[in-house]
């Protein structure tokens, strides 16, 4: 049989066509194994077809590629929880009663501003043996949650569904959590659970067991706070604890990408790793043992780490680099690339919709692909510039590479990401290097004390550093509105762009010629459709309501607020996901905007009648003492709007009293914000 041109690449292609497929149309289990049966015969008999030279390999090939596109689907849906009998949301538990649950704990998660969150899994829900995750949130009140990583608990409490964005364009809570197959929470008080049973063997215990104890040999040894936290990130994969304003700086100066443990990382323990282990090269099969050591030592970092994403795809990634090197080949990094890819999204389908996964096959498939181009344009005679120069080179194509998604996806641009990681990169491999024989002489207690002050000083000037960059507002591109479209367009310009400059050739000129005139005539488009749009909307404000009249690219905002800003969150990602150029405030509800949107506004004053006006909706705001049944009799709208300003028993009682009446009741809190036209 001839051999398949296509392995490497095409049947990953294939796999993650798949695995969309079952994301966006849900398919049964019985219906996707039959398909997978299928085709599985249907291969084998060609293969046997084949062999006997009646058929052409493209047959072959074409059932191969759809065999693979169909091991996509089949990977997503056998992995999906809700595709389960016994997971627990096949029970008919009602939200709103107090529910029994036994559960283990699995991960911390980072804290919110109320509560401690925990990824944990259920056993049981009242007397039924049942699976399934779960969030668990534990009210903050001034003292930590005595529960670990592998304890068993009882709790009783309310599980609700994990809440989504209460207004547009507002970051989805729930979508990322259902991406980790969670899709619903508990909430309960430090005094609301029982720890059943801990787990010492626990394979996620052992591995915060172990964390606990590098944070208690650190700060024995002097380590604090952001140090302490710093090292927590880049050394044990564990950011819960670093600081929102320290993470809003590194964001700001372009460097967020170095708090989670990624490929660089990896790549600078693995040279470290190489060096320690470097004179086994002069024993008997040294070199296995050098292979076998290196991988044992990279996963069981990646253990230590937690296991995340992150972690997994480029200890993955550098376990099949190292593998190719040992047998001795010419190592090819877009082959270990998409090998790398393939057995993770064999293993785990969700990895394919993670941020950060997408955005690390990029930087590195650019940096492998742009990087020796970039660097050619000029090389220096000096190694210390050459060094420098090379860093700058892998820092461009990576950007190059990231720009347009990390754009689409968080809104903003660092301009000064080229000096950020010109410092960063090398000081990266300091904190690494010294951070691990620190930790390691920690847990003996043999660590010196000008280790411990020199790494802290270290770890103080790259934080200072990156504050001083974040502070450089004027190269920090914020709110940037960037379409789907625009993202996909972008990357085909920068490909054809560069692959132009590869090999100057007319045909490569058009390509990036047409790819320029299509982002220019998309945005135009995107503008021009903009300025057709026309909307009010009635945001979910808690204590506040805000009322929003958007014409075109211009917007205006009313509210009852002390103070209202643009920076404000919500104002902040209606504004970019609208495309608002000119913004303006005022600190008042005026009536007369709703009047002509045919809503009439009952505030705090409770005054309704309003002579030759017949609204067809009421807007209930600031909590009015008024009789709603009056006011329906009076009125008879259409809809009554609740928005969050107003007190939680007034609004369940206007419920009941609209659905008494069959009118429809619409509550900001739970539906989200009332958007009217456009």
């Amino acid at each position: 049989m001839k051999q398949l041109k296509f392995i490497p690449l095409q049947l990953t292609l294939s796999l993650i066509l798949g695995i969309l497929t079952g994301y966006f149309f849900s398919i049964s289990v019985g219906v996707v194994s039959i398909f997978l049966l299928v085709f599985v015969f249907l291969l084998i008999v060609v293969y046997a077809i084949e062999n006997q030279k009646l058929t052409p390999v493209i047959t072959y090939t074409t059932v191969t590629i759809i065999l693979f596109y169909v091991i996509g689907i089949a990977a997503i849906t056998f992995q999906n929880d809700l595709n389960k009998k016994d997971h627990y949301s096949a029970l008919n538990f009602d939200q709103y009663d107090t529910t029994s649950v036994v559960l283990t704990i699995d991960s911390q998660l980072r804290p919110g501003l109320f509560n401690h969150k925990f990824e944990s899994r259920i056993l049981q829900l009242n007397d039924r043996k049942v699976h399934g995750k779960i969030l668990l949130n534990i009210s903050k009140d001034g003292f930590e949650p005595a529960i670990s990583i592998g304890d068993k608990i009882l709790v009783r409490g309310k599980i609700t569904e994990v809440s989504g964005p209460k207004n547009p364009y507002q970051f989805n809570y729930k979508k990322y959590m259902e991406r980790q197959q969670i899709y619903h929470q508990l909430t309960i008080t430090n005094k609301e659970y029982l720890v059943l049973s801990s787990s010492k063997t626990h394979l996620n215990s052992l591995a915060d067991s172990f964390r606990k104890r590098v944070n208690r040999s650190l700060e024995k040894v002097g380590f604090k706070d952001n140090e302490l936290s710093i090292i927590n990130a880049l050394l044990l994969g564990q950011r819960q604890e670093v600081s929102k304003e320290l993470i809003e700086d590194y964001t700001n100066a372009g460097a967020i990408h170095i708090l989670a443990i990624s490929g660089l990382h990896i790549g600078i323990i693995l040279l470290i790793i190489n060096f320690l282990l470097k004179p086994l090269k002069y024993v008997k099969n040294g070199k296995m043992i050098k292979l076998i050591l290196s991988i044992l030592i990279l996963w069981s970092f990646a253990f230590v780490a937690g296991l995340s994403p992150s972690v997994v795809r480029a200890v993955t990634m550098f376990t099949a680099i190292a593998i190719s090197i040992f047998g001795k080949r010419k190592s090819n990094i877009y082959q270990n690339l998409i090998l790398s890819m393939f057995i993770l999204l064999i293993v785990n389908p969700m990895y394919l919709f993670e941020v950060g996964f997408q955005l690390s096959y990029l930087a590195v498939f650019f940096i492998v692909w742009l990087q020796p181009l970039l660097y050619t344009i000029w090389i220096p005679k000096w190694k210390v510039i050459d060094y420098f120069w090379q860093i700058f080179t892998v820092s461009l194509a990576a950007q190059l590479g990231v720009l347009p998604l990390s754009i689409y996806y968080f809104h903003q641009f660092p301009g000064l990401f080229f000096i950020t990681n010109l410092v960063i990169i090398p000081v990266l491999g300091l904190i690494l290097g010294f951070g691990l024989l620190v930790i390691f002489l920690s847990l003996i207690n043999l660590v010196p004390k000008f280790l411990v002050i020199g790494l802290q000083k270290v770890i103080q000037l790259m934080n200072l550093f990156i504050g001083w960059v974040a502070e450089q507002e004027n190269y920090l591109f914020q709110n940037i509105t960037f379409s789907t479209l625009q993202m996909i367009s972008t990357y085909f310009l920068i490909i054809f762009s560069f692959r132009w400059i590869e090999q100057k050739s007319n045909s490569r000129f058009k390509y990036a010629l047409v790819s320029l005139l299509f982002i220019q005539s998309l945005f135009i488009y995107e503008k021009w459709s903009t300025s057709l749009e026309n909307e009010l909307i009635i945001f979910n404000k808690s204590k506040a309501s805000i009322v929003g009249v958007r014409q075109g690219a211009n917007l205006k905002l009313y509210h009852s607020k002390d103070h209202l800003s643009n920076t404000d969150n919500l104002v902040k990602s209606y504004i970019t996901g609208t495309n608002v150029k000119a913004i303006s405030l005022v600190n008042t509800i005026d009536k007369r905007v709703l009047i002509n949107n045919n809503i009439l506004l009952v505030d705090s004053l409770g005054i309704y009648q309003i002579k030759s006006f017949q609204p067809r909706a009421i807007l209930l705001t600031q909590s009015p003492k008024i009789n709603i049944e009056r006011l329906i009799k009076t009125i008879d709208p259409q809809k009554i709007i609740a928005d969050h300003s107003n007190y939680t028993s007034y609004v369940n009682r206007w419920r009941r009293t609209c659905k008494n009446y069959q009118i429809s009741f619409y509550y900001t809190n739970e539906k989200g914000a009332y958007i009217l036209g456009k």
